[in-house]
C-alpha cells in the first residue's frame, strides 16, 4: 500500500519531524515472529560496523546531568555535539551543554574528539567505547566522528526520534566497536529533472541518507523534460525550460541561493553534492528554451513524455561549447566538491566518432573549471582523461577502460531504487527488472565486473529516476527499505554480510522509521519490529 504520510523537515538529528506513526504500530507485513528474533542477537546497526563487542548486560544511561565534550576549534564537532544535544534533548527533559574537551575523561559526558585510535581507521572512520558511566567516540578527521555519532543514535531507542515525546529512560550496552568504510564512495542519486523535487525534499533524503553513512548525492540537473538549477548566462533555463515535468506539471528549479544553500547543508553532514548536466543528449530543455542550440535554429516544444534518446545538441557548433562552458563555470563556482557529472548516456542521433569527439570536448571543459569528469558508461568510447570517472550501469555493458581509470557502480538490475520491487508496487518502472528487497544486498560490487579490479572501484551509488515519482512520499516509498542494504554494501566488509542475518537488523528499523515519519514500503517478506 502507498501511503502519503504528513510531515515537516527533518534535519541531521530530525529536529522538528512529526511522524505519522506511533512506533507501537505494526508496519504492514509479516508480524514479527518472537523465534525469529531470538535468531538475531545483534543491536540494529546498519551498516554494521567492522568490529562490534557490546554488552547487553551493562548499559549506560544518559541523563540530566551528562554533557557533550568536543576536540577544541572542532567547528564541525561542535555542531555535531549540538544537534547530538537536541536529538536527545525530549527524552531527557533538558539541554545538555557542549563545552571543549577536558584533560582527562570524566564521568556523565559523551567524548567527541579528533585524536588517534587503536586501529588505522582512515579518515571516515571511528572507535566508539561506552562505559558504564561515559561515551567516548574518537576518530582522525570530523567525518569520522559524525558516523560515530550516527552509530550512537541507531544505539539509543527508536523513541529518541520523537520530537514531542514525554521523557523516558534513555540506555545503550557498553562495550566497543572500531569501523571504517568499504568504499569512500557510498551515493545515492537523485532526479529532480523529470519530476522536480523542493529543496525542503532534497534536504530531508540528505538527512536520511546522513543517518546510514552515505557521503555522495548526486544530483541529476537537467533533462529532456526540464531544467533545474538557474543559469545567469542563459536565464531561459529555467523560466522556460523549468516550467514543465513529466505528465505537464508545473516543474520548478532551484535559484543560485537554494542550490548554494543545499551544498551547505549536505557538507555539514558530510554529503558531497555532485551535480550533473546531462549531455549530448537528453537535452531539449535546453534545446527548447535557445533555438541557436539546435542545428536548424529552430527549438522544439517543451517535452513531458519518458522516452529517450531523440534529443541532441549540435555538436558542430561553436554556440554549444560557449553555452557548455558558461553552464559548467556557474555550477563549478556554487559547488566546492571535486566532480561535475555530463552525463553521456543513450545518445541515438551521433555518429560514434561525433559523440566520442563531442564528449572529449566536454570533458575538456570540465577540467578547465577545475572539476573531474563523471560520465555515465557510455563514455569508455571516447579517450578519457585520467581523471575521468566511468558510472557503470547498464547490466549488459561491455565497457573498458584503461587500467587507471575509476569507477563507480550502479548497476541498473542491482540498485535503481525507481525498479519496481514486484509488478504490483504501484509506482516505478521494470525495464530493468524487479528489484526486490534482497537484490540490492546480495551482490558483491568487487566481482561485477570481472576485468575490473576492486582497486578501481571508488565505490557505489543507488540512482532514484522520477518518471512516476512525483512527491517525497513517493521518493521514501522507493527508496526504504532497499537505501538500507545500499548503504552495507556500501560500508561494511563483505565477509560479514549474510542475507537472514541482515533481514532481523532491517527489520528493526521499523520503530525508527515510524518515528520520522519515512513512508516505506513494508514487504512482506521481512520480519518488522513493532
Amino acid at each position: 500500500m502507498h501511503v502519503t504520510c504528513p510531515r515537516v523537515l527533518m534535519s541531521l538529528v530530525c529536529l522538528s519531524t512529526v511522524a505519522c506513526a506511533h512506533p507501537a504500530a505494526r508496519p504492514a507485513g509479516t508480524p514479527s515472529s518472537p523465534s525469529r528474533m531470538a535468531m538475531n542477537q545483534k543491536p540494529a546497526l546498519i551498516p554494521w560496523p567492522v568490529s562490534v563487542a557490546l554488552v547487553n548486560t551493562e548499559r549506560l544511561t544518559l541523563g540530566k546531568a551528562f554533557a557533550i565534550e568536543v576536540s577544541p576549534a572542532e567547528q564541525d564537532l561542535q555542531r555535531v555535539g549540538r544537534e547530538l544535544a537536541e536529538l536527545i534533548r525530549p527524552a531527557i527533559d533538558a539541554t545538555i551543554p557542549v563545552r571543549d574537551l577536558s584533560s582527562t575523561p570524566a564521568r556523565d559526558t559523551i567524548r567527541l574528539e579528533i585524536g588517534p585510535t587503536s586501529t588505522d581507521v582512515g579518515d571516515e572512520g571511528y572507535e566508539l567505547t561506552i562505559s558504564a558511566t561515559d561515551v567516548q567516540i574518537r576518530a582522525a578527521k570530523p567525518a569520522g566522528v559524525f558516523y560515530g555519532v550516527q552509530t550512537l543514535r541507531q544505539l539509543l531507542p527508536a523513541s529518541v526520534e520523537f520530537r514531542a515525546a514525554r521523557p523516558h529512560a534513555l540506555t545503550i550496552p557498553t562495550g566497543h566497536i572500531v569501523d571504517r568504510p568499504r568504499y569512500g564512495w557510498r551515493g545515492a542519486m537523485l532526479d529532480v529533472a523529470r519530476h522536480f523535487f523542493a529543496p525542503a525534499d532534497v534536504k530531508r533524503y540528505i538527512d536520511l541518507l546522513a543517518l546510514y553513512k552515505f557521503n555522495q548525492l548526486h544530483l541529476h540537473l537537467s533533462d529532456d523534460q526540464g531544467w533545474r538549477v538557474e543559469i545567469a548566462a542563459w536565464p531561459n533555463l529555467t523560466t522556460h525550460g523549468g516550467s514543465t515535468a513529466v505528465g505537464g506539471g508545473a516543474g520548478g528549479f532551484y535559484t543560485k541561493k537554494d542550490y548554494a544553500d543545499l551544498v551547505e547543508y549536505a557538507r555539514t553532514r558530510f554529503v558531497t553534492i555532485i551535480p550533473e548536466i546531462d549531455m549530448p543528449s537528453h537535452i531539449n530543455a535546453a534545446l527548447a528554451s535557445y533555438a541557436d542550440l539546435n542545428c536548424d535554429g529552430n527549438a522544439p516544444p517543451l517535452y513531458t513524455g519518458i522516452e529517450v534518446g531523440f534529443s541532441s545538441f549540435c555538436v558542430e557548433k561553436d554556440i554549444t561549447y560557449k553555452f557548455i562552458d558558461d553552464v559548467v563555470r556557474e555550477i563549478a563556482a556554487m559547488t566546492p566538491g571535486p566532480y561535475f557529472h555530463i552525463g553521456g548516456d543513450e545518445v541515438k542521433k551521433l555518429t560514434p566518432p561525433q559523440y566520442a569527439r563531442f564528449m572529449e570536448r566536454a570533458q575538456d571543459i570540465v577540467q578547465k573549471n577545475g572539476k573531474q569528469a563523471i560520465g555515465w558508461d557510455e563514455i569508455a568510447h571516447s579517450t578519457l582523461l585520467p581523471t575521468t570517472v566511468v558510472q557503470y550501469w547498464r547490466p549488459d555493458a561491455s565497457i573498458a577502460t584503461p587500467p587507471s581509470t575509476k569507477l563507480v557502480l550502479s548497476p541498473a538490475n542491482k540498485i535503481y531504487l525507481d525498479m519496481k520491487y514486484d509488478d504490483q508496487t504501484v509506482v516505478g518502472l521494470n525495464w530493468a527488472g524487479n528489484v526486490d528487497v534482497s537484490v540490492p544486498y546480495e551482490w558483491n560490487p568487487a566481482t561485477l565486473l570481472p576485468n575490473v579490479p576492486e582497486t578501481s572501484i571508488l565505490g557505489i551509488e543507488a540512482p532514484v529516476w522520477s518518471e512516476t515519482l512525483v512527491m517525497m512520499s513517493d521518493l521514501e516509498f522507493m527508496a526504504f527499505p532497499r537505501i538500507a542494504a545500499v548503504a552495507e554494501v556500501a560500508w561494511s566488509p563483505q565477509d560479514s554480510r549474510e542475507w537472514e542475518e541482515f533481514k532481523a537488523r532491517l527489520g528493526a528499523q521499523a520503530p525508527r522509521w515510524a518515528a520520522l515519519g519515512v513512508n516505506a514500503y513494508w514487504s512482506p517478506k521481512i520480519q518488522w519490529q513493532r
